[in-house]
């Protein structure tokens, strides 16, 4: 007997191209970032600037000072193509934002970096390491959004995955495999012992215990009977049902919760709304202040000066604190509430838990891991507790049952040799039973035999296994 301790495929009405699309954009980030660190390293260190700052002399070669122009250039068209795409688009919508500002900067930048490589314009234009430092910060920023993003939609995709490949339709006197996308309301399907529900729907035949935790958080199998509902992805762990469709498509359980996640994707946080409208407002200064440099140091009569000071505030009017700081805060905090296993809804909840000082908590799974484990076996008399683990552990090897595979699991990280099993049956009550040769082992729920176990039943964290009749115990 085992003690357990509760710690803790596309979908009818869910459209993934959304996911997929954003796992793209994380490797497409991803690769560009460190294609543009990369080709930024030469820049930044051929750069007059930067080794008058560090300290060290460039080489007198002559074919060095086009290193910087040609690896400028094709980090501005190749690196800066998203910033450039996404630009273009808000200045259609006559909406300048965050992307306007990016394209801004690295277009300036690398005009005059180009003029003053060429000799067209004076060589206090030589902005090819602020070019590439740009882009790569940019990116950066993009990469970890992106991260974040696709983190969220991993969630969404181990939900689509809880729906079976096939259902089992009832048509007259014979079942009928088809796709769950197939199924309508008022079909009758077929769900046997260790498969998924394919649909919300209403149990017409049968009983069994249900695994939920997926979808409710609750670690322990709930028993439904004839009358109450299932929902989708659910499953039943120890014996047949018949279930009346009642719900498909966007309609379903999960579909609802497809949604809420999709929603977070598509929201954003207060300070990301401050951010939006701050770098609209920045455009605009930025040109302003451009236009006002310009217009003064002509009237000085300095009019080298006015295209290197007009210039030089366009380039570092780009938001890099903007571009980088808040997608990446974000993304971190996304990431760990997932990786938790909390499904943000909104990202102005991240905002607004600061605030918090109360956390009520209604499901036993909120509060714990929601995998069954064992926690210790106890053995009667001379019997083996690794034995003993085996045995159960054979016969549990292929339910779907939450108890059933934490003693698997338990045999596993003992490294026990887990004996083949003959002639397994399943009978009702949880007990199995298994024969390996002439020997036959049981399995089933605890009865006290000379051991006090009822206060470990009474908390629900006893389960037996035996030989021959003879049970052994552990709680």
């Amino acid at each position: 007997m085992a003690g357990m301790d509760h710690s803790g495929h596309d979908m009818a009405g869910m459209d993934h191209s959304a996911n997929g699309g954003h796992a793209h954009h994380v490797g497409q980030f991803r690769r560009l970032f460190w294609i543009m660190l990369v080709l930024a390293v030469p820049v930044v260190g051929l750069s007059e600037m930067f080794a008058s700052l560090v300290g060290y002399q460039l080489p007198n070669v002559a074919w060095l000072a086009w290193v910087s122009p040609v690896l400028g250039t094709v980090m501005y068209v190749w690196g800066g193509r998203p910033f450039l795409t996404g630009a273009v688009s808000e200045l259609r919508q006559r909406k300048p934002g965050m992307m306007l500002l990016i394209g801004l900067a690295i277009t300036v930048a690398f005009l005059s970096s180009a003029g003053a490589s060429l000799g067209l314009l004076p060589a206090q234009l030589d902005f090819w390491w602020e070019l590439a430092l740009l882009v790569v910060i940019m990116l950066l920023g993009h990469w970890m959004e992106m991260r974040s993003l696709a983190q969220t939609s991993s969630a969404l995709d181990s939900l689509a995955a809880l729906l079976p490949d096939e259902a089992d339709r009832v048509e007259g006197d014979q079942t009928v495999k088809v796709p769950p996308s197939e199924l309508n309301v008022g079909d009758v399907v077929v769900v046997r012992p260790g498969a998924s529900v394919p649909a919300d729907g209403k149990i017409v035949d049968g009983e069994a215990h249900l695994n939920e935790a997926m979808v409710t958080g609750e670690s322990a199998p709930v028993k439904r009977r004839v009358g109450d509902r299932v929902v989708a992805g659910t499953v039943a762990t120890d014996s047949g049902l018949r279930v009346e469709v009642t719900a498909i498509g966007d309609d379903t359980a999960l579909a609802g919760i497809s949604r809420l996640v999709s929603d977070v994707q598509s929201s954003t946080s207060r300070a990301q709304r401050l951010a939006d409208k701050a770098a609209a407002w920045l455009f605009w200064y930025a040109l302003g202040a451009a236009v006002l440099t310009a217009i003064v140091w002509s009237f000085l009569g300095l009019p080298d000066q006015a295209i290197v000071r007009t210039i030089t505030v366009l380039v570092i009017a780009c938001p890099h604190a903007l571009g980088l700081a808040i997608p990446l805060v974000v993304s971190i905090a996304t990431e760990r509430a997932a990786s938790a296993g909390i499904l943000v809804k909104d990202r102005l909840a991240l905002e607004a838990m600061r605030t918090v000082d109360t956390v009520l908590f209604d499901k036993t799974g909120t509060l714990t891991r929601g995998e069954p484990a064992v926690t210790a076996v106890a053995t009667q008399g001379a019997f083996d507790a690794d034995d003993i683990v085996a045995l159960a552990a054979a016969a549990e090897a292929d339910s779907e049952h939450p108890l059933a595979r934490a003693i698997v699991a338990a045999a596993e990280v003992r490294g026990l040799q887990v004996p083949a099993r003959h002639r397994f049956r399943f009978k009702a009550r949880n007990r199995g039973q298994r024969q390996r040769g002439r020997r036959r082992d049981r399995r089933g729920w605890a009865r006290p035999a000379g051991r006090d176990v009822h206060h470990a039943t009474a908390r629900g964290r006893v389960v037996g296994a035996g030989r021959r009749h003879r049970p052994a115990y552990s709680a």
